[in-house]
C-alpha cells in the first residue's frame, strides 16, 4: 500500500504543477482576486474528476492485464513529452508574460467545469494514473483507495500551494514560477522513466 501511496502523492503534486487550462485559470484567479478568494478552487478536481475516472476505468477494466504494460510504456513516453515541454517553458521563461492571463471568472463550479473540459485529466487518467489504480485495486481494494486518497490529497495541496505562492508573487518575484517549472520538469522526467521501466519489466516478466 505504501508504494501506491508514494506514487499517488508524487503524481498528484506533478499534476498540480503541470501547465494547462485549469492551472492557468487558478493562477489568473489568484493574481486578479487574491489567494483568499481563490483558495476554494483548489478543490475543483474533486468535483470534476469523478466522471472522468469512471469513463477511463470502464475502458481500462475491459483490457487484459498484460496490456497494462503497454499503457505503462505509453504513459511514460507521454510524461517524458510533458517534461520536454516544461523544459522548453523553463528555458523560454519570460517574467513579463506572467501578467498575460485570461480575465478571471468566479466559482468552484466554474473551475470544475473548466477542468472537466480540459484534455489533461483524460490523458493523465488514461495513460498514467488509471493503469496504476487498476493494478493496485486488482492486488487489493485498499491499495486502490490509498492511491486515490493520496493522489487527490496531493493535488489539492499542490493547487493550494500554487495559489499561496502566486498570492505572494509580488514579494517573491517571478523566479519562483521558473523554479517550479524546473522542479516539475525533473519530477516528470523521473517518473516517465520509472513508468517505462515498469512496463518493460512487466512485459519481460510476463
Amino acid at each position: 500500500m505504501l508504494t501506491y501511496l508514494i506514487q499517488a502523492v508524487w503524481l498528484g503534486l506533478v499534476a498540480a504543477a503541470q501547465p494547462g487550462p485549469f492551472q492557468t485559470y487558478v493562477i489568473s484567479q489568484t493574481i486578479n482576486n487574491g489567494w483568499r478568494r481563490t483558495l476554494p478552487t483548489a478543490f475543483a478536481p474533486l468535483l470534476s474528476d469523478g466522471p472522468i475516472i469512471a469513463l477511463v476505468l470502464l475502458v481500462l477494466s475491459q483490457v487484459p492485464a498484460t496490456f497494462q504494460n503497454v499503457l505503462y510504456i505509453a504513459g511514460g513516453l507521454f510524461v517524458l513529452y510533458l517534461a520536454r515541454g516544461m523544459v522548453r517553458a523553463w528555458r523560454a521563461f519570460d517574467p513579463a508574460a506572467q501578467g498575460e492571463l485570461p480575465p478571471p471568472q468566479h466559482g468552484v463550479v466554474k473551475a470544475a467545469f473548466i477542468n472537466l473540459l480540459s484534455p489533461n485529466p483524460y490523458i493523465y487518467w488514461s495513460l498514467v494514473t488509471g493503469p496504476i489504480l487498476i493494478a493496485g485495486w486488482r492486488e487489493a481494494p485498499a491499495n486502490g483507495i490509498a492511491f486515490l486518497a493520496g493522489f487527490y490529497g496531493a493535488i489539492v495541496a499542490g493547487f493550494m500551494t500554487i495559489i499561496l505562492v502566486f498570492g505572494l508573487a509580488r514579494r517573491l518575484g517571478p523566479k519562483v514560477n521558473r523554479t517550479m517549472l524546473g522542479i516539475s520538469a525533473l519530477a516528470l522526467a523521473g517518473f516517465g522513466l520509472f513508468q517505462i521501466g515498469r512496463g518493460i519489466a512487466g512485459w519481460i516478466g510476463g
